[in-house]
């Protein structure tokens, strides 16, 4: 096995225990590992596959398969999609059952409200790193503004905000 192909089981397997909250809460240390310390892509490039990933039809965390892919071909999204989903969802079968087993106890209730503001940061900061890697201008900067606010204030579906930044970006305004 090549040194990348164990270097993405390390990576993916490592980040698949720490996804709190989803996927998404992992994205700044993914992107730090794949852009910064392995160097496999730029920053842009891990933008626009996460953007890919998130466009594309089936689960948000398509972005590992594709990192695989892009790392080391066929090999590397079998390994990284293993390695991604195969640890959680170990832990996910026995942290259940011991929910399960334990759900009259008051102590249940007390890691769900502090698990909520530690999901909420990760998140957060997910977002923060894609829309650095993605902002190249201020009016695109502006633009993510906008569209933030528009999401969190409004009832919009997110696939019409997709929608109406592609027309934007047809147009290259922001460029």
């Amino acid at each position: 096995m090549n040194h990348d192909l164990l270097s993405l089981a390390a990576i993916f397997s490592q980040l698949s225990l720490l996804a709190f909250g989803g996927g998404n809460s992992i994205l700044p240390e993914m992107q730090r590992q794949v852009v910064q310390v392995h160097e496999w892509m730029s920053q842009a490039d891990f933008s626009a596959l996460f953007a890919l990933a998130q466009a594309a039809p089936g689960p948000n965390m398509m972005i590992v398969t594709l990192i695989g892919w892009h790392v080391a071909g066929w090999p590397g999204v079998l390994v990284t999609s293993i390695a991604k989903f195969g640890p959680s969802s170990l832990v996910t079968i026995g942290a259940l059952h011991a929910w399960e087993r334990f759900k009259d106890r008051p102590w249940r209730r007390y890691i769900q409200l502090g698990l909520v503001p530690i999901t909420a940061g990760l998140v957060a900061a997910s977002g923060l790193l894609i829309a650095e890697a993605s902002d190249r201008t201020l009016m695109l900067a502006a633009l993510t503004a906008l569209v933030a606010v528009l999401s969190y204030r409004t009832r919009l579906h997110p696939l019409w905000l997709l929608a109406g930044g592609a027309l934007i970006g047809l147009t290259g305004f922001g460029q």
